[in-house]
């Protein structure tokens, strides 16, 4: 279920702010995106799995925290974040 490292690269290279970030809200929120895409995935096949569903809620939870922190601060990349990354509001 863990990402891969070369996807993990890949995405931070996709999405961050400047060389070498790792730490940005867009990195963080990509990252998150991937595993809670990779999560829903596996749960619809094992729908019994209630302990990765728990672990699938605090992603969606982390994730939302951190869209709302950059909806605060900058407005413009949280809307273009919103729309790279297909989610919904």
């Amino acid at each position: 279920m863990a990402l891969v490292k070369e996807k993990k690269e890949e995405i931070k290279k996709n999405f961050s702010v400047h060389e070498g970030d790792t730490g940005s809200p867009e990195v963080q929120v990509a990252l998150l995106t991937q595993r809670i895409n990779d999560l829903t995935q596996h749960l619809k096949a094992h729908i019994k799995d209630h302990s990765s569903r728990r672990g699938l809620l605090k992603m969606v939870g982390a994730r939302r925290k951190l869209l709302d922190y950059l909806n605060r601060q900058d407005n413009g990349r949280y809307q273009t974040l919103v729309e790279k990354l297909n989610l919904r509001k």
